[in-house]
């Protein structure tokens, strides 16, 4: 044994020596390996924890390494399972709760329309069935209330309250709304019928009308004649040339005054009229301005057409029913609209050319001009429409006046006196109504004022305005 050297043998590590190193590489930290782990899902950690394994000192073979896995915390999947109920069993809780939510109160919405129907008409006995209905659908609502405020509370309580399924109370959700539609269809049937009924009285009284007016229609037809001879009379015929005379006084009255104001000599326009006339008293030169607008007017009263056509013939009495016509549309019509709706129409060729008869360009410009100048005479005057109004009423009624001599058959007669003729109390009228025939004196006509009108043997006195007649009083 001498002379051989010493067999060495390795050394052993120590096992505490080996814990501590173990202990200073991973410190807290604990690293599992499983040897039935699969090949392929290597984790770098592995790796990483033979590396720190590994020292200086030699491999210990034939010895085991004892590795510690950490226990799972006890019950861990029961208790997941268990979560997992417990929330399942919440879910459907809160679903069906809901559901029944809805239907109560599609429930309580189907009860108050039937309640609001019942008071229309009132039915005592479905007044109280829909509210015994209200108010068990309100006790629902507050109980399912009060159930939600207690699941909130204490999640594990037992539920005291019958929900139901979710399909049962979507159920009953549906049938309440089928009940509402129901009820308000049921309430708009009752409005179509009611309303059908009236529509069908309507229709009854509109064929009652229809047959009142054929019957009418046929006995005025039948009777056409005796209308036209209640209407078409010489008191009828008076009255409207009365009025007509009124409208044409009116208007003259307007135009004097404007012609005084705007400065004229009245006089000299009175002479250029009617020239030599020995007016009875100073204001008469009036009755010629009344003369110039009245015989102005009914140029052309002889004429169907009053002169709006040229080479006009004489009416022969053939369109009396046409003119009556036209008589009747026009006295149910106001003039000053009729102007403003149909400005091409008779009537308002017949206004424009009698205006521009009457109211010659030089005395429009004379008199008007002087409106915007004199101040004195614009604010007297105020405003024009009078003038414009007072000329449209006096067309308006002289119009009328012919219409209506058109409908008479034969067919009105207009005159007028010459001057010089001598005065006749049978064709002709004094217009200062003075004239008292003084013995043997026949005075002369000056001038005619208003036309006379001849209807069949019925004569409507001219009135003329005599010459050289003195007025006492």
């Amino acid at each position: 044994m001498d002379g051989y050297p010493a067999a060495t043998t390795p050394k052993t590590p120590q096992i505490s020596e080996m814990f501590q190193k173990f202990a200073l590489a991973f410190k807290t930290k604990t690293f599992e390996f499983f040897a039935d782990d699969d090949d392929n899902n290597k984790n770098p950690s592995d790796s990483d924890g033979f590396s720190l394994l590994d020292s200086n000192e030699d491999f210990i073979t034939d010895q085991k390494v004892v590795v510690i896995k950490p226990d799972p915390p006890p019950n861990s999947s029961s208790s997941i399972n268990n979560s997992f109920q417990k929330r399942t069993i919440d879910t459907q809780i809160a679903d069906s709760l809901i559901s029944s939510v809805f239907a109560a109160v599609s429930s309580f919405e189907a009860s108050y329309l039937q309640l609001q129907t019942s008071h229309v008409p009132f039915v005592e006995e479905s007044v109280k069935a829909a509210d015994r209905a209200l108010v068990s659908h309100l006790r629902r609502l507050s109980d399912l209330k009060y159930f939600y405020r207690e699941i909130r509370k204490n999640p594990n309580c037992e539920a005291g309250l019958s929900l139901g399924s979710c399909l049962e109370a979507q159920v009953q959700e549906n049938q309440s709304k089928l009940r509402a539609l129901e009820t308000v269809s049921n309430r708009l049937q009752e409005e179509i019928d009611e309303k059908d009924n009236e529509v069908s009285s309507l229709r009854k009284k509109l064929a009652e009308i229809q047959w009142a007016n054929t019957k009418l229609s046929k006995k005025l037809s039948g009777n056409l004649n005796s209308a036209c001879d209640v209407l078409l009379t010489v008191r009828v015929f008076y009255a409207a040339l009365h009025d007509a005379c009124r409208a044409t006084h009116k208007f003259s009255k307007i135009l004097i005054g404007l012609m005084r104001k705007a400065g004229w000599d009245l006089h000299l326009v009175a002479d250029s009229v009617y020239p030599d006339i020995d007016y009875a008293k100073e204001g008469h030169n009036r009755f010629a301005f009344l003369s110039y607008v009245c015989l102005g007017m009914f140029r052309g009263f002889d004429l169907e057409g009053f002169g709006l056509n040229e080479n006009e013939p004489l009416c022969n009495g053939n369109n009396a029913s046409c003119s009556l016509k036209q008589l009747l549309e026009h006295v149910s019509s106001n003039p000053m609209e009729l102007l403003s709706r149909n400005q091409n129409c008779e009537y308002s060729r017949f206004c424009e050319k009698k205006y521009q008869d009457l109211i010659h360009p030089t005395m429009e410009s004379s008199i008007f001009s002087n409106l915007d100048q004199n101040e004195v005479v614009l604010s007297s005057w105020r405003s024009l429409s009078i003038f414009y109004e007072s000329f449209v009423n006096m067309a308006s009624s002289i119009w009328t006046l012919h219409k209506l001599a058109f409908s008479f058959d034969p067919v009105v007669e207009i005159f007028q006196v010459e001057r010089g003729v001598d005065f006749s109390i049978i064709y002709m009228e004094d217009v200062t109504k003075r004239y008292n025939l003084p013995g043997e004196t026949r005075m002369k006509v000056g001038f005619t004022v208003v036309p006379g009108f001849k209807i069949g043997r019925t004569v409507i006195q001219s009135q003329v305005y005599l010459s050289g007649l003195k007025c006492t009083g």
